[in-house]
């Protein structure tokens, strides 16, 4: 899970972005960044860490300015965290950036592809991948070449933003998890969660499965994935920013039980091969020899999590040992 936040408009966008990500941390804080669009270049500024050490990074080295821009914190899937893995990401030449949310399973045979064809990767994300697809469908239709990239992408698809070359607009595009739209007055938005957007507008659409928003300064066209228009209806966002991290729920305990469905989905997005058959972790090194020759399991846990260790351990195929308070829990 992580936190994506957009904005067009006429007022600067760093401070608005950057207020946002704060807003939105609770959902990734491996890394963090931004794309700003200054007089027709894409200024991308990033940092491992939490958001205050972007802000650092942003001191050392400002953005000069620009009206348009995304944000992305991030919770690390593919590739460590890291500067160069930080959202946004970009194409060769640099025109268009992209912040992204979920799962690309089919990123390694893409990125052979690309490369056999001359694209330089600079980072090990799947996200890197769409910058990249972009830049070899783009033939001046943006809505036609976000389309045919889409089309090649396998995977649990969450919301991506992309900033593109032209006039000052973010494209917008939803395939699974829905993205929240603000509406403001001569300034609009886009952002994973509501609390990000209340600051500054309380007049919202949601960005359905399927839809895809061009997202500027004066208006906002939302269409299917045929290109036909989609009239959406507006929600006034009654609740105050307390409520609105709630999600609507009285209270925060109702919330993450109603959310477990999709957790657990998140948790398990990238892991499993496509026909759910094997389970795979890229960046773990062991080996199944390894795994053979291991005589002993930890799991360490506090809290919440202490609960679920004396459940997940008999899995392993022997009784947990440890009782009572103990983190410990061990399979022999």
């Amino acid at each position: 899970m992580c936190g994506i936040v957009g904005y067009a408009g006429r007022r600067q966008a760093l401070p608005i972005l950057l207020d946002g990500l704060r807003r939105l941390e609770y959902r990734g804080y491996d890394s963090a960044g931004v794309a700003v669009l200054n007089n027709g270049t894409v200024e991308v500024r990033r940092a491992a860490g939490r958001l205050e050490n972007l802000v650092e990074r942003l001191a050392q080295d400002p953005i000069p300015g620009g009206q348009v821009g995304i944000g992305h914190t991030r919770w690390a899937t593919h590739g460590r965290p890291s500067d160069v893995n930080a959202h946004p990401h970009c194409d060769c030449s640099g025109q268009f950036a992209v912040v992204h949310n979920g799962i690309i399973e089919n990123h390694a045979a893409l990125r052979r592809r690309l490369e056999d064809t001359g694209h330089r990767f600079t980072s090990e994300t799947d996200t890197e991948v769409i910058a990249h697809l972009l830049e070899a469908e783009y033939d001046g239709d943006l809505a036609e070449a976000v389309r045919r990239v889409v089309g090649q992408l396998g995977g649990a698809l969450a919301p991506g933003l992309a900033t593109p070359p032209g006039p000052g607009r973010i494209r917008a595009v939803g395939p699974e998890s829905p993205l929240i739209v603000g509406l403001g007055r001569d300034e609009n938005f886009v952002a994973s969660d509501i609390p990000a957007l209340l600051p500054y507008t309380r007049r919202i659409h949601v960005l359905e499965n399927g839809e895809m928003a061009d997202i500027r300064a004066d208006r906002v066209t939302v269409t299917d994935w045929n290109g036909k228009p989609v009239q959406k209806a507006f929600i006034d966002v009654t609740w105050d920013a307390d409520a609105a991290e709630k999600g609507g729920y009285p209270h925060f305990m109702l919330k993450e039980i109603h959310e477990q469905p999709q957790a657990l989905a998140d948790a398990l997005r990238g892991r499993l091969d496509p026909d759910g058959a094997r389970v795979v972790f890229e960046d773990l090194s062991l080996t199944p020899e390894d795994a053979r020759r291991l005589r002993q399991v930890y799991f360490v846990a506090c809290g919440t999590a202490y609960h679920a260790s004396p459940a997940a351990a008999p899995l392993t195929g022997r009784p947990a040992r440890g009782a009572g308070p103990s983190p410990f829990h061990t399979r022999r």
